[in-house]
């Protein structure tokens, strides 16, 4: 990667970082503080929470419609998330350290907190634990692929790719065969 590259990527990184500090001062509209990975919430706080929680009983009993007809369809995917997650794990587990590839560390890429929302109800947390392990998982995954192809296949497509994972920059110009066979085993060592 040239050096304005290598600039503008860097500037991209402390912009994001930017940006979620500026976002996480904007949304502590709510006094709260973290210790560890627990969370904890003001007196007063957990007690206008409390006042917003709606009754299961009615939630349960009285959904829209809509929310009817779609629960069947989101929940059908938790059996194939969890074969993924089985798979992509194992594979993970196996190959990762027989190439020599860095661990993808799990518990980066999975949150659940909002359990302790005292304006949720159960399955408002059941619904919001199905959220946090879906896009998680497809996040470690993302994490796990991209690895593998920087490891496999490092190199740029010719079509721009939307979301690409944090290792693609690292990738070899599309079409530059020359560069591929020179710096393959370079692109492989990780350095993130």
């Amino acid at each position: 990667m040239n050096s304005r590259i290598n600039e503008i990527v860097n500037n991209i990184k402390a912009m994001q970082l930017e940006l979620e500090d500026e976002l996480k001062q904007a949304g502590q509209t709510v006094t709260f503080h973290l210790s560890g990975k627990k969370v904890h919430f003001d007196q007063d706080v957990k007690k206008e929470h409390r006042k917003l929680k709606v009754n299961l009983f009615r939630y349960a009993l009285f959904p829209r419609p809509r929310h009817v007809l779609v629960a069947p369809f989101t929940y059908a995917l938790l059996p194939a998330l969890l074969l993924l997650d089985l798979l992509a794990s194992l594979y993970h587990a196996v190959c990762f350290p027989l190439l020599e590839i860095p661990k993808v560390k799990r518990s980066d890429y999975f949150a659940y907190d909002r359990h302790h929302l005292a304006y949720l109800n159960l399955l408002e947390m059941v619904n919001c634990i199905y959220c946090s392990y879906g896009n998680g998982l497809i996040s470690y995954l993302k994490e796990i692929f991209g690895r593998t192809e920087q490891y496999w296949c490092p190199i740029k497509h010719a079509h721009r790719v939307h979301g690409a994972h944090s290792h693609y920059k690292n990738f070899i110009e599309y079409a530059d065969a020359e560069a591929f066979r020179r710096d393959l085993e370079k692109v492989r060592k990780f350095k993130d």
